[in-house]
């Protein structure tokens, strides 16, 4: 017989909340069950302040779930409640920064890899940067926002892994010298999520607040495609350093792109530049350059908006082959055309964020320069 949110409900009141006498389902903390055939998801949503010690409580509700016979696969996750501003639990012994955004103090700079439409190998050039960022010499981590389509684990050979805790916070995973969280270390790569706005927003700020980045340079985030609600938010709750627009040439992908790009503006990220995907096609065999998404268009766009070019990179066996085996391209074969290229743009990056931490307004008091 099919599980009944019943018989889950039953077992999650086994689960002691750690917060007293009181277990999760008294609590009010299971916001949601879903139940698709026998793999089932449940919703916590806590007290913001203690999420980072939950985590043991978050263990426990999965192995309660797991000893249910007709469950094949279950799944916990921690969103944090949002304190009305003014409430006793608005408090942080961390305090956000002005608007209302997340206080990441370890993390230097935060760079939005994003794009206007799926498809265009966002993740993939957003892997490669970081890895080439990292060859430069910076400490990088690297955040995957794509709650839906989550692809790190993956491009990073680490699927079917998942992090630890030191039991205040999560410790990320590591590959190739980078540290990583994806919402993909706690689900199966196969497992829909089947989440509303609000629960999303609370399980990306939790990755970003409760994880144990330690110093880091540059952190790179792998930003979910198009221009909706999670975006918006992550640019007005990330302190982000910059955005990188990633585009094929065709034009419905570069009309996409300026959304994005416009859109960034309008919260007034800076723009870091665009870089053209799959710009053009060399034969293997022959040598002969076929360009299948015509070519060019990326630069045209942003020379018109007035954003900097940051480089082409082809569509090329050897970027899909490696990717999917985990290991980019950038680390598998140096010494490759492609890999220069992602080099070079991650060179023009760095410059800018690392040269670029905003400088201060020149004021001028009866035509003399003050500050």
């Amino acid at each position: 017989m099919p599980i009944t949110q019943e018989q889950i409900v039953i077992a999650l009141k086994k689960v002691d909340s750690g917060t007293g006498d009181l277990d999760i389902v008294t609590r009010d903390w299971v916001k949601e069950i879903v139940i698709d055939g026998c793999r089932v998801t449940v919703i916590l949503e806590v007290p913001a302040r203690a999420g980072p010690t939950l985590e043991p409580v978050r263990a426990d509700a999965e192995k309660a779930l797991r000893s249910l016979p007709e469950i094949k696969s279950g799944k916990v996750v921690l969103t944090a409640q949002i304190p009305k501003n003014g409430g006793k639990a608005a408090q942080s012994k961390k305090p956000s920064k002005a608007g209302g955004q997340l206080d990441l103090p370890d993390v230097k700079f935060i760079i939005a890899v994003a794009s206007g439409k799926g498809g265009v190998g966002k993740s993939t050039t957003a892997a490669n940067i970081a890895v080439a960022l990292a060859r430069l010499g910076p400490s990088v981590a690297v955040f995957d926002a794509d709650i839906f389509g989550p692809s790190m684990p993956r491009l990073f050979g680490l699927s079917g892994r998942k992090p630890n805790t030191d039991g205040k916070r999560i410790i990320p995973l590591q590959a190739h010298g980078i540290k990583l969280m994806s919402i993909g270390f706690m689900i199966a790569e196969d497992d829909p999520i089947i989440w509303r706005g609000p629960m999303i927003m609370g399980a990306l700020e939790q990755m970003f607040r409760d994880v144990a980045w330690g110093k880091t340079d540059v952190m790179i985030v792998d930003m979910p495609p198009g221009t909706g609600d999670t975006q918006l938010t992550i640019s007005q709750r990330v302190p982000l350093a910059g955005a990188v627009i990633v585009s094929t040439p065709q034009d419905i992908a570069l009309l996409d792109a300026r959304k994005g790009l416009n859109m960034f503006k309008r919260v007034e990220i800076p723009i870091l530049g665009i870089i053209e995907n799959m710009s053009y096609h060399l034969c293997a065999a022959c040598g002969h350059r076929e360009e299948i998404f015509d070519h060019g268009g990326a630069c045209r766009t942003a020379e018109e908006l007035g954003a900097p070019f940051l480089g082409e990179v082809p569509l090329d066996l050897n970027i899909r082959t490696t990717s999917d085996e985990g290991l980019p391209i950038v680390m598998s074969d140096p010494d490759s055309p492609h890999s220069q290229e992602y080099m070079e743009i991650a060179r023009k990056i760095w410059a800018k964020v690392s040269a670029g931490e905003r400088k201060a307004p020149t004021i001028s008091i009866g035509g003399k320069t003050v500050v």
